[in-house]
């Protein structure tokens, strides 16, 4: 289940979640030159961005996958709409966690701190600005930090979201922890044992309850935050645990699930909150979507299930964007990494902005001319 992605969606040599298994990888493609750093696409909101990095430790329960943890111990990546544009740029991530993260994807022929030097567009512990805010927690798919997924963070908080990103520690090749321990991926060792996903999101979703029941104390901006509007984003394992979240905690009131099949049961009752799809082709319907379509039948509230033409499994993270730094060339026929970055910044927030913000969205009603990637499904078919 960490296999890695052989040249596909612009980064194939990924490691892919145990939560969606990818497709048989392409043929190689010969590496290319590094580019030079990888720059994150600007935020379009109004907002600059803010950013701040908490350490929690949750003391109720140990950690599922350290027998000799007597806490679970996470990591917690805020973004926020901030004061001032002006000040020292956040770090995508430390030269540590970049050497592990391509040490554990296999990527070689790079300096090991490449991913150090990627440019974010986020001010460090800037003051945060406005207030009344909803709240996005973001999840990131197996193996993967919630780094991967900092130009929807950004692209969020620019649009008046506070976002709470969760690094979920030993699920991740690299976790730096309070004490500056970096946390290797103990989970990785478990991923083909029975009933693997299943533990994974349960145990999300108790991150996600903890984070919520701390982050008003943890932030000293967290007054800014309408706790009454939540909501929670994430890409593959982390899709799969929007679900489980939801089902364990009523706070949050709307999910997105990035190209992550499914793993919680949903009652046959249901799950009336609003509940979005997106995904690759693997996710059309009659294909490999067995799960999307068994929970499909059980969203009884606001519900869409999009499908992006060309997009593979990563096309919702930063990865494709940061090919060119590690040297590896895009793939023909595959979603262009800006494009497949800009579809999911543009449904996500409408997404968000109906559900959160009561805005009308008529980009969700039907399919786009300005978007003709993007597929609307509903079982068995899509438009």
């Amino acid at each position: 289940m960490r296999q890695i992605l052989a040249a596909a969606a612009g980064l194939a040599v990924l490691a892919a979640s145990a939560c969606a298994a990818p497709p048989p990888p392409r043929a190689a493609v010969p590496p290319a030159a590094p580019a030079g750093p990888a720059v994150l696409p600007a935020p379009t909101g109004a907002h600059p961005a803010g950013t701040t990095v908490l350490h929690l430790t949750d003391t109720s329960r140990p950690d599922p996958w350290d027998p000799d943890a007597g806490a679970r111990e996470l990591k917690v990546t805020l973004w926020y709409p901030a004061q001032r544009r002006d000040g020292r740029r956040a770090a995508y991530m430390t030269a540590k966690e970049s050497e592990l993260f391509l040490k554990g994807s296999a990527i070689a022929g790079v300096p090991p701190d490449t991913l150090s030097r990627t440019r974010t567009n986020s001010v460090t512990d800037a003051r945060p600005a406005g207030g009344r805010l909803p709240l996005v927690v973001l999840s990131p798919g197996f193996t993967k930090p919630v780094s991967s997924l900092t130009s929807l963070a950004e692209e969020l908080a620019s649009r008046g979201y506070v976002v709470a990103g969760i690094d979920h520690t030993h699920e991740s090749y690299a976790t730096t922890l309070a004490d500056g321990r970096v946390a290797g991926c103990l989970a990785c060792d478990g991923d083909t044992d029975p009933g693997f996903g299943t533990g994974v999101v349960q145990g999300r979703a108790a991150d996600v309850s903890f984070v919520l029941d701390r982050l008003p104390k943890a932030w000293d901006g967290a007054g800014v935050i309408d706790r009454s509007r939540i909501a929670m984003v994430g890409q593959s394992m982390g899709g799969a645990a929007a679900v489980a979240a939801m089902l364990a905690d009523s706070r949050v009131r709307a999910g997105i699930d990035l190209d992550g099949t499914t793993y919680a049961r949903i009652p046959r009752s249901g799950l009336s909150r609003p509940f979005m799809f997106i995904g690759s082709a693997r996710h059309t319907p009659g294909g490999e979507a067995a799960a999307w379509e068994r929970d499909w039948r059980l969203l009884t509230g606001w519900k869409r299930w999009l499908v992006l033409s060309g997009a593979e499994h990563q096309s919702f993270t930063d990865l494709p964007m940061l090919a060119g730094a590690l040297g590896i060339k895009p793939v023909r026929g595959v979603l262009a990494a800006a494009r497949g970055a800009e579809l999911t910044r543009t449904y996500v927030v409408a997404f968000l902005d109906r559900h959160l913000k009561q805005r009308r969205q008529p980009l969700l009603d039907r399919p786009s001319a300005r978007h003709p990637e993007v597929r609307f499904c509903s079982p068995p078919r899509c438009s």
